[in-house]
Parts: structure tokens; sequence; C-alpha cells
């Protein structure tokens, strides 16, 4: 059963989804949606995973944040969506009185506004996938670990080392990039208050990363090395798209939901 529902978030209305059926259990998730992306996700992707989960036994809620989709008022960005996420909550619990304990899943800047504000709104867990650690909005550079890996697979192809040597590559170009390679990703203030306001959260943690996801490079170069909390998946897709991955993904929410 799939219901729409209107709630309150400050003075402005938000719009959410429940998927939920007749037999369910007592632990929901929340689904927090990143970017400008609605709640169903992009290509419906969301709103397949709910349907799944929701047929597994799971209640679902998923809810366009202010100034996204139907939803009223301005788009606050990722990093002050707070009101967002605990109005989304609050509405959640009221839907299902029989709800004991809430996780939260949410991808790209979407894991990091759970990661900023998670510490004090009343969740039990986070499943945080491919979390975004730039202060703007855009990636303008590809991390260096990543453009080593880039670097090596140009090496290894014939094509790539026959235009190095009869002068196809553009030198000062690829002088760049190899000190870009080189230099260590720089650590930006949002990554200290991720993980400041993460210590501070009492619930479980799960980080899922997609190892051929730039973002999730990005994350993995300035995030404390061997953190049990990590979780990879050798996909090249930010959203873990194709049948194995969203079976991969699946299991892993079932995990955390358990």
């Amino acid at each position: 059963m799939r219901r729409h529902l209107t709630f309150a978030c400050g003075l402005d209305t938000l719009v959410g989804t429940l998927d939920i059926e007749a037999a369910t259990g007592t632990t929901g998730l929340l689904l927090v949606t990143g970017g400008r992306e609605i709640r169903s996700g992009s290509w419906g992707g969301q709103a397949r995973i709910a349907a799944r989960l929701a047929a597994a036994g799971v209640p679902v809620f998923r809810y366009d944040r202010r100034g996204v989709g139907e939803s009223g008022g301005t788009d606050p960005g990722f990093q002050h969506t707070r009101e967002d996420i605990a109005a989304a909550l609050a509405a959640f619990r009221a839907a299902l009185p029989t709800l004991r304990r809430v996780i939260a899943f949410g991808n790209c800047d979407a894991a990091a506004a759970l990661m900023l504000h998670a510490d004090d709104i009343g969740l039990d867990g986070l499943v945080l996938a491919n979390p975004w650690t730039l202060e703007s909005d855009e990636a303008d550079t590809a991390p260096p670990a990543a453009l080593r890996q880039r670097y090596l697979a140009k090496l290894a192809n014939p094509r790539e080392v026959l235009r190095l040597l009869t002068g196809g590559v553009n030198l000062a170009k690829l002088a760049r990039g190899l000190r870009q390679a080189a230099s260590a990703p720089a650590k930006s203030s949002l990554v200290e208050t991720m993980a400041g306001s993460l210590t501070r959260f009492g619930g479980s943690v799960t980080i899922l990363l997609a190892t051929g996801d730039r973002t999730a490079q990005m994350f993995e170069a300035v995030w404390p090395a061997g953190d049990p909390r990590i979780q990879p998946h050798a996909s090249s897709g930010h959203s873990f798209a194709g049948p194995e991955a969203q079976d991969w993904l699946f299991e892993r929410l079932m995990e955390a939901l358990r």
C-alpha cells in the first residue's frame, strides 16, 4: 500500500509517501533524498527500493524537502535541512504509531545532511551511501586517488602509450594532472563537522561506498582509513544502479534494519 500525505515544516507544507504492507514490523526506514531529486528518485529508483522493503515488512517513508518536488518553501541546501529531516521523522511516527525504531538512509548530500544533523533528532541508526564532502554543490576536480587510477589505466593501454610517444598528449596538461594526482587531499571544515556530529550520534552507522564512484572516492580520500563501518561495493554507479548492485544495497539496508 502506498499512501501520500502532507506535513508541516515550520510555515511550509511538505509532501511525503508512506510505503507499507498490512503485516509490518516495528522498525521503519526514513529515506532522505539528496540534491534536488524528488522522493521517487532517479528513474523511480527510490520508489522501487521502498516498495521492495515494504514487501519485506519494512515501512518506508520518503519525502520532498522544502522547495523540491511537490513541497512548498525554499530549498535551504543540504547543510540546512535539519528541520526537514526532523519534520519528516515526526510525520513518519505520527502516521505509524507502532514504530519503535527508525533508521535513516541517504545517498550523496543526503548522507552528508544526516551526518550533520542526526545526533539530536531521534533517529536510531544511519545508512550513509557515498557521502558528499565538498562545501559547494558542484565538484570541480577529481580526487587524487581517482586521478592516479585514471593514469595507471592509461599507462596499461597501448593506444594511450602510443599517443604519449607520438606527441598526441598535451604535456602541460599532463604535468598539471600528475601534480594533482600526487597531492594529498584537503580536508574541508564540512568533513570535520560531519565527523564530529557522527561521533556524538548514539545509534548504529553503516557507510556504503561504490568504489568506482567519484563522490565515494572523494569521501574515502578525506575520511579516516580503516573505518570498520565502511562497506565497499565494486560499482561505478552513484546510486548503485543495476540488478546486482541493487540487490547488494537491499541486503545492506535489511541488515541495518534488523
